[in-house]
């Protein structure tokens, strides 16, 4: 079972702007994004979930719930949204395709944090 620290370097690893780590049960992650507009870039989104999805492929990590919060700067959030477990296991067995697995962590982003 990955620790804060490895599950950092890993995603770190994927080009993800690591800013803490809190847990790895369920994952209270927070980054950096490398686009602070208005709104959260869905392809960095993307590129978090699939340093996990790449994790677990691997036998490096094992599904928990990810709850991303998404900074603007170290002390200013744009967003956050999270990914259930049992979404990254529907996806692994085929049970959900990757559109759907993407259009239900898309719907998690709280638009209300303005």
């Amino acid at each position: 079972m990955m620790d804060e620290s490895e599950l950092e370097t890993e995603l770190r690893n994927f080009g993800v702007d690591v800013h803490d780590i809190d847990d790895v049960d369920p994952v209270e992650l927070s980054y950096i994004t490398a686009y602070p507009g208005d709104e959260v870039n869905h392809m960095e989104m993307g590129k978090v979930l699939n340093a996990f999805l790449d994790m677990e492929e691997e036998d490096d990590w094992e599904p928990k719930r990810v709850e991303a919060t998404v900074l603007r700067f170290e002390d200013e959030v744009l967003n956050t949204w999270y990914a259930k477990a049992e979404w990254f296991t529907g996806l692994r067995e085929y049970r959900i395709s990757e559109t759907e697995f993407s259009t239900r962590v898309l719907e998690t982003l709280d638009e209300d944090l303005e």
